[in-house]
């Protein structure tokens, strides 16, 4: 709906324990479930602005992270689909709204838990 306030949500998987092509390998999972959902208004992957040279990342995309834009109105729903999909995975989620952002992590399902509800009611205000 145009002119409802949305979300931005970046999602960035950094498990210590798995190399950058287990890392894109679950980004590139979770991006095609999401692009299924209804709720969710974008979500692709982060450019790499100033990518090194010899950069890793694939296509000047940053290894392992999303970013997904969704109405407030769907971010509950959408908070409950990452908690079903990624518990137990080491993440970071950074949620944008209203101009002010919240950065949380997550190593468990949880601190995952914890971390969606901070996130929803850091969005409901």
């Amino acid at each position: 709906m145009a002119g409802e306030p949305t979300v931005t949500l970046t999602i960035a998987f950094n498990d210590p324990e798995l190399d950058n092509e287990e890392l894109e390998a679950q980004a590139q999972n979770l991006l095609a479930q999401m692009r299924d959902l209804d709720e969710i208004e974008t979500v692709d992957r982060v450019l790499d602005p100033n990518p090194p040279e010899g950069n890793k990342a694939i296509g000047g995309m940053l290894v392992g992270l999303l970013m997904a834009e969704v109405s407030v109105a769907n971010f509950k729903k959408l908070g409950a689909f990452l908690g079903d999909r990624l518990g137990g995975k080491v993440i970071e989620l950074e949620v944008e709204a209203n101009g002010k952002k919240l950065k949380v992590k997550a190593n468990s399902r949880e601190e995952l838990g914890a971390a969606i509800d901070a996130a929803q009611k850091f969005v409901a205000g």
